[in-house]
């Protein structure tokens, strides 16, 4: 009789214990800033390329479930630039903000010190370009939505007895809309006289090369508490509606990883 107490006792923690191991969910956080070189060109503006310093900001967050190997990122990235021609006579100013939102499948197991994902995200983003020398369109509104593929790799290692990962990204287009005003199209014409001229204009990567890719290095100081440097480079482009737009920024980023265990108890 003791025995079938103690076995049953036993089942039942294991099966209270699986329960909650079957409902944990994994929460990764990190907040960075970085400061690089921006590239600007965009000939509605502006014939010249303009280059300055930028400055941007970028918050990642992933969610995943203990034992599954699927897991959902949200990305909010926004970005600053003064920029200046090259005589250095004109100036703009470059701003935005995107989202990304992402579903990564695992493909080597958790246990691996090498890690895989390949995924998908959708990014949605809006911004602007600023000319303070032009009096007539002086200002450019930018927004997009891009369905990208993607794919993540990070290697667990320990140096200097502290544990630390590897952690790399690229997302590259595959399929869009975008905003962009025609060629000799004023905003006037657009938005007070309602003159429609092939402004939304569908994107694939032939026509809006845009890609994003990020290296970054995390640094354990705690048992939740992680620093995080690296690199983000992105990459924006289009050619559309016989217009020209690039906009490349290179950030070197730094900033704290925190990782929390979140329980839901089944009732």
């Amino acid at each position: 009789m003791n025995r079938l107490i103690v076995i049953f006792v036993a089942l039942f923690c294991a099966c209270t214990l699986q329960a909650q191991n079957d409902s944990l969910r994994l929460s990764t956080t990190s907040h960075m800033i970085g400061v690089g070189a921006a590239d600007v060109l965009d000939t509605y503006l502006s014939q010249e390329k303009f280059t300055g310093i930028g400055f941007t900001f970028l918050a990642d967050i992933e969610r995943e479930r203990n034992g599954s190997r699927w897991h959902t990122v949200m990305q909010h990235q926004a970005r600053f630039a003064s920029l200046h021609d090259r005589s250095d006579t004109e100036k703009e100013l470059e701003g935005a903000y995107d989202f990304y939102w992402g579903r990564y499948y695992t493909l080597t197991s958790h246990h691996s010190p090498l890690t895989t994902h390949l995924g998908f995200l959708i990014n949605a983003g809006a911004g602007f370009i600023y000319n303070t020398s032009n009096s007539n369109n002086p200002a450019q509104a930018r927004a997009h939505l891009n369905l990208m593929p993607s794919a993540r790799a990070s290697y667990r290692f320990t140096l200097w007895n502290r544990p630390m990962k590897l952690c790399y990204e690229l997302d590259l287009p595959l399929v869009g809309i975008m905003f962009s005003p025609n060629y000799g199209q004023s905003y006037y014409e657009m938005f007070n006289r309602g003159n429609y001229d092939h402004n939304i204009v569908p994107t694939t990567f032939v026509s809006a090369p845009t890609f994003r890719q990020q290296l970054m290095l995390n640094v354990g100081l705690g048992r939740s508490f992680t620093m995080r440097i690296g690199y983000l480079g992105d990459y924006q482009q289009a050619k559309v509606n016989n217009l020209k737009q690039h906009i490349y920024s290179h950030n070197v980023m730094i900033g704290i990883v925190r990782r929390f265990q979140l329980i839901n108890y089944r009732p």
